[in-house]
């Protein structure tokens, strides 16, 4: 048995939480923030078989997308520019923990 340690951003969380239930995972969700803009992210608890890694690994890929975003640069939003510049930033995604589960009991 394998635990994916998985983080992704708020936004991805209803519909990645939705597919992995439907495909028979179970998760447990706790927030987190953190990462270069620090949004809010999601650290998602899901136990999985080990032959079952690949295909959860697969649907996380596909819900928690890469996207380009436009953030407001701070040094430019305080007065020195009558418009704030504007940055393209690339957000989504997730970072997944593969790690090896010595003992699972349901109790």
């Amino acid at each position: 048995m394998k635990l994916l340690v998985t983080i992704v951003q708020d936004q991805d969380v209803p519909v990645l939480l939705d597919t992995l239930m439907k495909e028979g995972y179970s998760a447990t969700k706790l927030a987190s923030t953190g990462g270069f803009l620090r949004m809010g992210n999601t650290t998602l608890l899901i136990g999985v078989d080990d032959e079952k890694v690949d295909n959860a690994l697969e649907l996380i890929a596909r819900v928690s997308s890469k996207r380009d975003e436009y953030q407001i640069d701070p040094l430019t939003s305080f007065g020195t520019s009558i418009l704030p510049k504007m940055d393209k930033v690339t957000v989504g995604g997730a970072i997944v923990f593969v790690v090896d589960v010595e003992r699972f009991e349901k109790i």
